[in-house]
């Protein structure tokens, strides 16, 4: 069973890393180093409702009207001079349709002079490259920024702390009477960090344990995130 570690406050939690670099982690699912300027965001998976109601599935278009709420809300906050996407930016081969990509190419317009990069996840494979005009520049990945390592899938990079998505983590929280909350989350394990989905309908991958994995957790009705103890 987890427990808070300690008292939190409306805001980000502190994750410090290798040789004294700091990552904020922010209730919007994003990270940030601020010696950087630097703002981490994984698994946006930008066009997955447009491919649901594809499908047939009623899901509302305003989903990832709100997801780039939370992005501009986020850099807004830290004043960050460069985003990179840790992996799955686009969901599919139909998030490189005009409609799919309306909310990201808005997003982008209002954010002309940012710095964007792409580290390509399994899902980029498939839905290829976003369009150029999008100013965003991919790469295969590990990308060195400072003391960190920037992938898609979790890995051990020599001489940095690796920081990735893919997962989805997420952490299980019993409360009374027998339920349980499931709640998206950081997880810092000692060689490397997960972020917690950025998308909407990505679902959580919850593991049995914490083991020696520093586990933060997101409340997002309250905008803190939560240090855990096993």
């Amino acid at each position: 069973m987890q427990r808070v570690a300690q008292a939190v406050e409306a805001g980000p939690a502190l994750f410090r890393g290798p040789q004294g670099s700091t990552l904020e982690l922010w209730p919007q699912r994003a990270a940030f180093d601020p010696d950087l300027s630097l703002l981490l965001v994984a698994d946006a998976h930008f066009g997955k409702g447009h491919t649901f109601r594809r499908h047939g599935l009623p899901v509302p278009a305003a989903s990832e009207a709100a997801m780039v709420q939370r992005l501009d809300a986020v850099l807004r906050a830290t004043n960050a001079h460069e985003l990179v996407f840790l992996g799955d930016l686009l969901h599919g081969p139909w998030s490189q349709e005009p409609q799919a990509l309306k909310a990201l190419a808005q997003w982008r317009a209002r954010h002309p002079s940012l710095d964007v990069h792409l580290v390509r996840g399994n899902h980029d494979q498939h839905a290829g490259d976003p369009p150029a005009d999008l100013g965003i520049e991919v790469h295969a990945g590990p990308l060195r920024r400072g003391h960190w390592a920037l992938v898609h899938e979790p890995e051990v990079v020599a001489g940095a702390y690796a920081l990735a998505g893919h997962l989805h983590p997420g952490v299980k929280l019993r409360e009374a009477a027998g339920l349980s909350l499931r709640l998206p989350c950081f997880r810092m394990t000692p060689a490397y960090g997960v972020l917690p989905a950025f998308g909407a309908f990505t679902g959580l991958h919850i593991p049995a344990a914490m083991g020696d994995d520093r586990v933060y957790a997101i409340v997002e009705a309250s905008g803190v995130v939560v240090p855990l103890q096993p």
